[in-house]
């Protein structure tokens, strides 16, 4: 399977993000340049260009759009998705986010485990609806389908 070897986020018509916001999307670039799996199918009997890849990720129009050119910069592919799907999963992540950044500074350690754990289990499931709306367009792992939904929700919270 092939890769991903950069990773940007055109986040131009959004309002500055808070530094809990800045660290999860630095986490979730370094992250997921570290290790990934990103593939493009044929799709209509047309060949797509290997990767590794190169990937841009924006909300145009209301729709999270995929631009996705090879290392030497050949187009490979770019698909949108309605964001519809994402909204009430991204509404509960970035406030058990809340909870968590909240629960760091004040609670004891049991009770910071518990809201983490919730704060798991959505993006788990934020990462299991990318990976169901990518089906057929880019073949990926559970581990990027997690990272690039961390990087949807930054680009969501202006959006």
């Amino acid at each position: 399977m092939s890769h991903i070897t950069h990773i940007a986020l055109d986040d131009s018509n959004l309002p500055p993000p808070t530094p809990e916001i800045e660290q999860e999307r630095k986490v979730a670039m370094f992250d997921l340049l570290e290790k990934n799996s990103f593939d493009l199918p044929n799709r209509d009997d047309r060949a797509v260009p290997q990767g590794p890849y190169h990937v841009e990720l924006s909300i145009r129009e209301k729709r999270l759009v995929f631009d996705i050119t090879t290392d030497s910069g050949e187009k490979a592919a770019e698909f949108h998705l309605s964001l519809s799907p994402f909204r009430q999963v991204v509404k509960d992540y970035w406030a058990i986010c809340e909870s968590y950044y909240d629960a760091v500074k004040n609670l004891a350690p049991s009770q910071i485990e518990t809201i983490d754990m919730a704060r798991r289990g959505i993006h788990n499931e934020g990462a299991r609806i990318l990976a169901e709306r990518l089906e057929g367009k880019a073949e990926i792992d559970n581990d990027t389908a997690r990272r690039l939904f961390t990087l949807v929700c930054v680009l969501h919270f202006g959006g």
